[in-house]
């Protein structure tokens, strides 16, 4: 087997590329004019809070199937195997965590942005570092996105060209439709994915002579090899790190996560939120076994000659655009088709991120410090954020494509800061006895670990014997050379290092599993947060307010029944311009439950 440059874009492929970009801006465009009567803040930033359950479920897991994770996925799958599958338990894992306890809370208290409650819980210092926080990470890890720069590389398309489409058609759905436009057009675009993962699957299998045969394949190279039940903490991925840890990380994204929280909190109801997360749980097990499957279709049919090893590509996070123009470049229209689907998911992720980051700035930054402003300057307001943003990931975008890998590996340093927030969240969540003191030393610490652990992972990488990558063979190509990769984590591409001198922490405290950086961060947050809270008088403050915290009856829908309806009439859903936001929704003006003039009082005095 011979393999070497495959074929560019086609005509048609660049019509079915164009037709994708357009078609997700007519979308946009036609939110924006069905509610160009309603233009208040609430409707722009949480689409009036009549969103149902199953397109909020796909534009979850729109979001969540990101560009990169389109790209990356089936390339986990081609080289280490198919463990992928095991988070479909940490999936399910989250998805109960997330609705049985955050979306109970978050909605009670009506909140648009997720930070609003740690003022509420704590004060106003750690509010704003918590959005800062968010701003830096999702600037810096939804705006980048190399599944853009990636295709680029392998597809022949113009990288400007690309990057400028990206943020228009961000900038317009966005600006114009708000969050109902973002949510609508995540629907279209999840459709558009998955179809790209079905063409791949189905071709190879053509090509390889059925499913069962790549099946086969696969369980000779040993890439069904899914249970490894080694408690190992270091070894990349095992039953305990994808379930325990996996479970962990991506609880901070679904839960406190503003780019998902706004979507849940947009629904009607809180039935229709909580639904709106299992059905979400269903979709991410679609996807994920799609992916994982294009990546084992994808080993069939390199077995014999791998592109990476042989030269071809110079990433592994560019196998499947290779494979795509390698396998489907003769079906004109469905290489666009595929590129369409990665193009899709940073579609998805960037204007997910654009409309999060209007929310976070209007309800953290502007509305504390400009109390009276007509709904009409937020809306303007809401807008040229909107473009703001748009621009700025346009421009992170170009600096990505600049830096290159040095950059990839300082993404993924910001995305352990999920783990520290996370603690700090449950820290105000269950402990009456956690204080702000507390909650901001829990905070830095816990970042500082995790920070700590995670850039000495990237300068002195895991060795093999840790990530422990599946055998490739060379055997069928017309040329090889030795090369030795470690991958550093599922969404980043491959990185080659060697250091001469490894210090005594490199394999052991840097070799931590990625998937526990964020169990890392959050039971540090924890721990010192309570520890620092009683010392610094915790056990004495007065007493808080019982929406700031966990009830028994939000779990499992509990409050549904007919006794919780009797006893505790302020969770009652509010519809559009009855449920205001935050501090003044209408359901905390009643004494016994007025946070803002009683008890945020208190608790802040700290």
């Amino acid at each position: 087997m011979v393999r070497g440059p495959v074929a560019s874009f086609s005509v048609w492929d660049y019509v079915v590329f164009v037709g994708t970009v357009l078609g997700a801006a007519g979308i946009g465009l036609f939110q924006a004019i069905r509610g160009r009567k309603n233009t208040s803040s609430d409707e722009f930033l949480l689409g009036g809070r009549q969103m149902t359950a199953v397109p909020v479920a796909m534009s979850l897991t729109a979001s969540f199937m990101s560009g990169i994770t389109v790209i990356g996925t089936p390339a986990e799958a081609y080289r280490f195997g198919a463990a992928f599958w095991i988070f479909g338990i940490s999936y399910a894992i989250m998805s109960i965590i997330t609705a049985e306890i955050f979306v109970p809370l978050f909605y009670r208290l009506g909140i648009t942005s997720t930070y609003e409650y740690l003022e509420m819980r704590f004060n106003k210092l750690i509010r704003v570092i918590g959005t800062t926080m968010y701003i830096i990470q999702t600037v810096n890890i939804h705006c980048i996105n190399g599944s853009v720069l990636v295709c680029v590389s392998v597809t022949g398309l113009n990288l400007w060209g690309v990057l400028v489409a990206t943020g228009v058609v961000c900038i317009i759905y966005c600006t114009l439709g708000g969050l109902k436009a973002v949510i609508w057009t995540d629907v279209f675009q999840m459709v558009i994915m998955l179809a790209g993962f079905v063409a791949v699957i189905a071709r190879g299998a053509v090509i390889q002579g059925g499913l069962g045969k790549i099946w086969d394949d696969c369980y000779q190279g040993g890439r069904l090899n899914l249970f490894d039940f080694d408690p190992d903490p270091l070894k990349r991925h095992t039953f305990w790190t994808i379930v325990v840890g996996g479970s962990v990380m991506w609880a901070s994204i679904y839960s406190i996560n503003q780019s998902q929280v706004q979507r849940y909190i947009s629904c009607k109801t809180l039935t229709q939120a909580k639904l709106s997360l299992y059905v979400n749980m269903i979709g991410l097990w679609v996807t994920v076994s799609l992916a994982v499957f294009s990546g084992l279709t994808m080993y069939s049919i390199y077995k014999n000659c791998d592109p990476l090893t042989n030269g071809d590509v110079g990433a592994l996070d560019q196998l499947l655009p290779y494979l795509v123009m390698d396998i489907l470049a003769a079906y004109p229209g469905v290489p666009g088709l595929f590129v369409a689907a990665a193009y899709s998911g940073t579609l998805s992720t960037v204007s997910s991120s654009i409309n999060a980051l209007v929310a976070v700035t209007v309800e953290d930054f502007i509305r504390p410090m400009y109390k009276n402003l007509t709904d009409k300057q937020v809306t303007w307001m809401n807008m040229g954020l909107s473009v703001f943003f748009g621009f700025l990931c346009i421009g992170m975008a170009a600096i990505a494509s600049l830096m290159g890998s040095i950059l990839q590996a300082a993404l993924s340093i910001f995305g352990m800061i999920s783990g520290p927030l996370l603690g700090l969240y449950l820290l105000g969540m269950f402990w009456r006895t956690a204080n702000s003191t507390g909650g901001l030393t829990g905070l830095i610490v816990g970042l500082v670990i995790t920070l700590w652990v995670g850039i000495g992972a990237q300068i002195y990488p895991p060795l093999a014997d840790k990530t422990n990558p599946l055998p490739i063979s060379v055997a069928g190509c017309n040329r090889t050379q030795d090369l030795n990769y470690t991958t550093l984590a599922p969404w980043t591409s491959a990185v080659t290092m060697t250091p001469l001198d490894r210090p005594a922490l490199a394999d052991s405290w840097y070799s931590l599993s990625y998937l526990y950086f964020c169990l890392l961060g959050t039971l540090v947050t924890v721990i010192v947060g309570l520890v620092v809270s009683a010392i610094t008088g915790g056990c004495k403050q007065e007493k808080l307010s019982s929406d700031l915290f966990v009830r028994r009856s939000d779990l499992f829908c509990a409050g549904c029944g007919k006794d919780s309806e009797a006893s505790e009439p302020e969770i009652n859903e509010k519809a559009g311009s009855e449920l205001n936001k935050g501090s003044n929704n209408a359901g905390f003006q009643d004494p016994q439950y007025n946070i803002v003039e009683k008890d945020v009082e208190k608790v802040t005095k700290m």
